[in-house]
């Protein structure tokens, strides 16, 4: 991760005396300047550039290949460096970077050469804290004629808090440097057409009146938008935050796109949006056991350690661990060759396509508080049911087959976003309504959860029918998981009641 602040500054600016912004004891090294030559690769109509990545090869490097992505924090970006000659990017980084180039080839773009001074900002015992760079920036066509000249200083975070980048900037600012934004060299260098829009129309949030067509519109970028943010960090194997994943997250962005153009059909080309669907689901069944794998995993972990007074074998828990793992490095294998494919890089270039102008009907033109409520009042129809009806809320017994409570929790998956997607138009009873179905869905979640990893580790066990500990450490386990189910079933309908009450679903009609 690289955290840097930019300055502008003009013809003749000097440097200020960076050691007042130093620590006690600290002090400033200066670095002899160096000649950095980078070569920036990109389409023909400078798509990364749009999208605020890059792709560069910088000679003199130890790993002169670089692929920078955006992250949500400006001035934050992912960089991840590889090693390589000249000519070619490596795979792994095209590969990186596709929901952007989506198969277009990939040319020099750029080449930026720049004359650095480095200092060094170091405490007292010697360690780097944070790094000044004084850049003369030229721009160099194919010819290597000159295109542009600039000049800027650049702050990089080393191993300080922010505290030290403000004080570095006071310093910088009162000696007549000014904020620049966060606009890359190789942006500036290829001009106005490497400002231009990014291919993905990203969510602006809806006017005071929508119509029901712009809600679609504003869900459908939403989910686009989770689903590309968070390719790069699937293929590199990142976390996402301290507790998910970029598996969990691309297939919920799937899930979710798919439930809403089916909650609003009527408001969307029905031949589109089916092989949109279709598409989407083949997606989401790649990562579906890959995310499966990881819940059990991280569940395992979990249950094992659920009663200390009761602790299980660690080695036969490590062993049913050793099995997951091996079906989770299969399944990622899978979903590996899945973003790999054209396949998936066409349903990325319909998904970006889709953001932009989704294919909407006459009726999406109408007034959003006009048409929701009734669309949104199918899937919730569905999910509250008649106590005939099989496999709805009305219907579930707390003695009846997990499957039954597997089919409620898939129907309240899709009434949730449903009503998620309208309450900010609603507003009130709708997103009350939101905020107690995700109660809803969390027991139901937690409820499948534990039913799926009981039926686990009595199979892994039938599987080792020699291995005497392991066999009795998943029994244990199996009747920690049937007591959750148990726990899950008696609070359920206390969280439905709060749910369905009238006065939160009377806008549904």
């Amino acid at each position: 991760m690289e955290e840097e602040r930019k300055y502008e500054v003009d013809d003749g600016w000097a440097l200020p005396e960076l050691t007042a912004a130093a620590p006690e004891g600290g002090g400033v090294r200066e670095l002899p300047p160096v000649t950095l030559v980078a070569t920036y690769f990109d389409t023909v109509d400078l798509r990364l550039a749009r999208a605020g990545v890059s792709l560069r090869h910088r000679e003199g490097d130890a790993l002169p290949w670089t692929v920078k992505l955006p992250t949500d924090t400006p001035g934050v970006r992912h960089e991840i460096s590889r090693p390589g000659a000249s000519g070619a990017p490596p795979s792994d980084l095209v590969e990186l970077v596709t929901v952007v180039h989506r198969g277009a080839p990939l040319a020099p773009a750029a080449v930026v050469r720049t004359v650095r001074r480095a200092y060094e900002v170091h405490d007292d015992a010697g360690a780097v804290l944070a790094e000044v760079v004084d850049d003369d920036v030229t721009a160099l066509d194919a010819d290597g004629a000159t295109t542009a000249a600039f000049r800027e200083v650049e702050v990089e975070r080393k191993a300080c808090d922010r505290d030290l980048l403000d004080r570095i900037g006071a310093l910088l600012r009162e000696s007549g440097a000014r904020d620049g934004g966060f606009v890359p060299k190789h942006v500036r260098a290829l001009g106005a057409a490497a400002e231009g829009e990014p291919d993905l129309v990203a969510p602006a949030g809806l006017p005071a009146d929508p119509t029901a067509g712009e809600v679609v519109t504003e869900a459908l970028r939403r989910e686009v938008r989770r689903l590309v943010a968070h390719d790069p960090l699937l293929r590199l194997r990142a976390p996402v935050g301290d507790d998910d994943t970029a598996v969990h997250q691309m297939r919920v962005a799937c899930r979710r796109m798919r439930s809403d153009l089916k909650t609003f059909r009527r408001l969307v080309r029905p031949g589109w949006a089916r092989r949109l669907r279709d598409e989407l689901k083949w997606l989401a069944d790649a990562l579906g056991a890959a995310r499966d794998a990881e819940v059990l995993r991280e569940r395992l972990r979990r249950t094992a350690v659920a009663d200390p007074l009761n602790p299980l074998d660690p080695a036969a828990v490590d062993r049913l661990d050793a099995v997951l793992a091996e079906r989770q490095e299969a399944a990622l294998a899978a979903v590996d060759e899945a973003v790999r494919s054209d396949r998936y890089r066409a349903l990325v270039d319909a998904l970006v396509l889709a953001a932009g102008a989704p294919r909407l009907t006459r009726r999406a033109a109408a007034p959003a508080r006009d048409v929701l409520p009734r669309l949104v009042a199918r899937p919730w129809r569905r999910l509250a049911g008649a106590p005939g009806r099989p496999g709805s809320v009305a219907a579930l017994a707390q003695d009846g087959p997990d499957e039954q409570w597997h089919t409620v929790r898939k129907d309240g998956k899709q009434a949730r976003s449903a009503v998620t997607a309208v309450a900010p138009v609603l507003g009130g009873d709708a997103a009350k309504l939101a905020r107690k179905l995700a109660r809803v869905q969390d027991l139901l979640g937690e409820h499948q959860d534990a039913a799926v990893a009981a039926e686990t580790w009595r199979d892994v066990a039938d599987t080792r029918p020699d291995d005497h500990d392991l066999a009795v450490t998943a029994g244990r386990l199996l009747e920690r998981e049937r007591a959750t189910v148990r726990r899950v079933r008696a609070e359920f309908p206390g969280a439905w009641r709060r749910a369905s009450r009238r006065r939160r679903t009377a806008w549904l009609r």
